[in-house]
C-alpha cells in the first residue's frame, strides 16, 4: 500500500515511555467518492459471469451507455454456455451499434454505441 494511504500510527505516554499502536489502514470502501453521480460520460464497469442467465442482467448495462468488460473464468472450460454467452453479447453489440472484443484470455470487453474497440495493441515504450 502507498504510503500516503497509510495512517500514521498514534504515540500513548505512559510513565515516562512511548507505547505505539498498531497502524489501521484506511478502508477505501468507506469513502463514497461520487463517482456515479459525477460521472458525465460512459461508466466502465467490470463483471463476473458464471452462467448464461447473467447475461441478461448485464446487457442493460450497455443499453445505458456503459461499457462493459466480462470476466468469465469460471465458465472458461464450459464451451457451450461461451458460446451462447459470446453470441449474445455480439448481438447486443450489433443492436445498438457498439462493439465485442476479447481482451484477455478470459476477458470480454462490451462497449455502447458509437464506441469502438482496436484490436491492435499498443506496446509499450514504442512511437
Amino acid at each position: 500500500m502507498p504510503k500516503f494511504l497509510r495512517k500514521k500510527p498514534t504515540r500513548h505516554i505512559e510513565k515516562g515511555s512511548t507505547v505505539v499502536e498498531p497502524r489501521s489502514y484506511i478502508d477505501l470502501n468507506e469513502f463514497d467518492v461520487g463517482v456515479e453521480a459525477a460521472a458525465t460520460g460512459p461508466v466502465v464497469r467490470v463483471a463476473e459471469v458464471y452462467r448464461y442467465e447473467d447475461v441478461t442482467s448485464l446487457t442493460d448495462f450497455v443499453y445505458n451507455g456503459d461499457v462493459l468488460i466480462i470476466d468469465f473464468s469460471s465458465i472458461a472450460n464450459d464451451e457451450l454456455t461461451l458460446r451462447r454467452i459470446i453470441n449474445e453479447l455480439k448481438n447486443v453489440a450489433r443492436d445498438i451499434n457498439g462493439d465485442v472484443a476479447g481482451i484477455g484470455k478470459t476477458l470480454i470487453m462490451v462497449t455502447p454505441t458509437g464506441m469502438k474497440i482496436s484490436r491492435r495493441k499498443i506496446k509499450g515504450g514504442l512511437r
